[in-house]
């Protein structure tokens, strides 16, 4: 195991190692929902969607910004920042999955069901996990060697299909107890796929340094790790706001408002997700080859690094969503087979209209990428909240105003998420002294 921590990858090879898992990661959790929706209903699976925003945004914040800050401190010559880092997160950690518990039934009441409220509960405790697992994560990707990350991803969805099918079938009869089931499956998974992070991480630390490392301050790694977490936690945020907003408004208009969600954020959404993991190892990969370039002054090639790594994103995204719009019907027939005609129509429609997001997401997530190796961890926050307010306002707006329905998700994605590739794309442009066209 030793060896298989300590290899260093090139940036493709451990751009093509950390997309694999991320991708074998997405198909297992996309044939995990056939299962799934076949013993949950469109019901239960709405259930299940409507407690994710809540677990994304505490997630976020103790866990999403530390890989890639992480990355970008060891990369650049910081050793040891994972130390500090472990017993920061240790705390954080803790404490997000005490909110996490404590907000289940104001939450529950928010949304008007009644279920989510111990769903959250079970739930919690996988955010003290995964932050945690994050930072061992963040070590690994710094030091150019993305194995551990990507068996650790593969080694959650396992563990998480296999025990979420289980129980869910066990309590079947009991729509609650099902769906709550599934969720402490994901618990469990984090859990289990912590030990092994720390197993990948025990293995490498066989030898020490003759002389003793300065410590990194606590306010180094946050000033990295906080920015990324706030840029990440937009868009579960902007998810739960939608949770609540858009299944109270498709109530005025629509007898199973939770089902109507749960097609569109618990199957549109996962099939479309697919090839967008595909291109998170280049977003990954990129931060250890552009930051060393950008800390030491050389802007201008650690920005034609980035602007590489962006054309190879858009070459992968652009024939991915082709494919998603065209073979719509048939991944909708596939993965969600259980669900009825109507709510397969539906599912393709929803399907087509968010295909472009293949492209958006893909370039929003490797240019944010980017922009933290340039040294500008803030701008992507900026990027992320505003397209979030503009989602919600756009979604809540096309509900009340118009006859689109659920559709109106899908339409607000969209042009959501096209406005922040544009403001990326103008904060990489501004990196180092260079301006925008438009300014």
């Amino acid at each position: 195991m030793a060896e298989l921590t300590a290899k260093k990858q090139s940036y493709l090879t451990g751009a093509a190692i950390i997309s694999a898992g991320g991708f074998i990661s997405k198909v297992l959790g996309a044939l995990y929902r056939i299962p799934l929706t076949n013993v949950l209903g469109s019901h239960g699976m709405g259930i299940y969607q409507m407690v994710y925003p809540l677990y994304c945004i505490l997630l976020t914040v103790s866990a999403s910004g530390i890989p890639a800050g992480i990355s970008r401190l060891i990369s650049s010559g910081s050793s040891g920042a994972e130390k500090g880092a472990l017993k920061l997160y240790f705390v954080i950690g803790f404490i997000g999955s005490l909110l996490m518990f404590a907000a289940a039934k104001p939450l529950a009441a928010a949304q008007g069901e009644g279920a989510v409220e111990v769903c959250c509960k079970i739930l919690s405790p996988a955010v003290f996990f995964v932050s945690l697992m994050s930072v061992i994560r963040g070590y690994f990707q710094g030091k150019g060697n993305m194995l551990p990350t990507a068996l650790t991803e593969v080694s959650e969805q396992l563990i998480k299909v296999i025990f979420g099918c289980m129980l869910a079938y066990v309590n079947r009869h009991n729509l609650t107890a099902a769906v709550a089931s599934t969720l402490f499956a994901v618990t469990v998974s984090e859990a289990l796929s912590l030990f092994l992070a720390f197993a990948f991480y025990r293995s490498e630390g066989g030898t020490k340094p003759l002389y003793k490392l300065k410590a990194v301050s606590y306010k180094n790694i946050l000033a990295y790790t906080v920015p990324l977490a706030l840029t990440a936690v937009a868009l579960p945020l902007s998810q739960l706001a939608e949770s609540i907003i858009a299944v109270n408004f498709l109530r005025a208009t629509a007898a199973d408002a939770t089902s109507l969600y749960g097609i569109y954020s618990g199957c549109a959404v996962t099939i479309v997700n697919l090839p967008v993991s595909v291109t998170y190892g280049l977003a990954a990969a990129s931060v250890p080859q552009i930051s060393p370039l950008a800390a030491n002054g050389n802007m201008a090639e650690a920005k034609r690094k980035a602007y590489k790594c962006i054309l190879i994103t858009l070459a992968i995204a652009l024939p991915a969503a082709a494919a998603l719009f065209i073979f719509a019907p048939l991944a909708a027939d596939i993965i969600f087979r259980s669900l009825g005609k109507q709510q397969g129509k539906l599912l393709v429609k929803l399907v087509r209209i968010t295909a472009v997001n293949a492209v958006t997401l893909s370039l929003v997530q490797t240019s944010s990428a980017c922009l933290t190796s340039l040294g500008s961890p803030a701008k992507p926050a900026i990027t992320q909240w505003a397209t979030g307010i503009l989602r919600v306002a756009l979604a809540a707006v096309l509900i009340k105003f118009t006859a689109l329905s659920v559709t109106s998700l899908a339409v607000a994605a969209d042009c959501a998420y096209l406005v922040a590739v544009l403001l990326n794309f103008c904060y990489i442009k501004r990196a180092g002294g260079g301006k925008c066209k438009s300014r």
